[in-house]
């Protein structure tokens, strides 16, 4: 079904841990090795030995900016001309975040993410709650690499 559909894409990321009730067939996908490669496991108690050791490790497999890897800095970055100004939308799920633009700063920033409050100017890091969203426009002044650290 579409839940099924939608958990798909987070299978390429993290460990998908999919309820029976959402999906007619359980399977869990595991990040075994850096360039991406699988293992499958026929139930959840199949997989529960490599998950636990991940789980404790706290150390993510993946890592990706944009749904992609390479999205900051490499071959997949988003890239601008001198002059183009970008709306950045930082949505952040659970947890506060200070997103920063190396080389930039955050001409307008609107922290609560609400375009009908008044923004803030020239700031170098904006807050951002757990649970909310913020946007920022940016207008590239010089060439360069510009990261977006959260």
């Amino acid at each position: 079904g579409a839940a099924a559909r939608r958990a798909q894409g987070w299978q390429r990321q993290a460990v998908a841990l999919r309820p029976r009730l959402l999906c007619r067939r359980e399977r869990l996908l595991y990040p075994a090795r850096r360039r991406g490669k699988f293992k499958t496991y026929d139930s959840l108690g199949d997989a529960y030995q490599d998950t636990a050791q991940v789980m404790r490790g706290l150390i993510p497999s993946h890592v990706v900016f944009n749904g992609r890897v390479g999205a900051l800095t490499g071959k997949n970055a988003l890239t601008a001309k001198v002059g183009e100004t970008v709306l950045i939308i930082h949505s952040q799920a659970n947890r506060d975040t200070r997103p920063h633009l190396i080389g930039g700063h955050g001409d307008y920033v609107w922290q609560s993410g609400k375009f009908s409050n008044p923004a803030e100017t020239n700031l170098e890091t904006w807050f951002v709650r757990g649970g909310s969203a913020a946007a920022a426009l940016y207008t590239f002044r010089q060439p360069g690499t510009y990261a977006y650290l959260n």
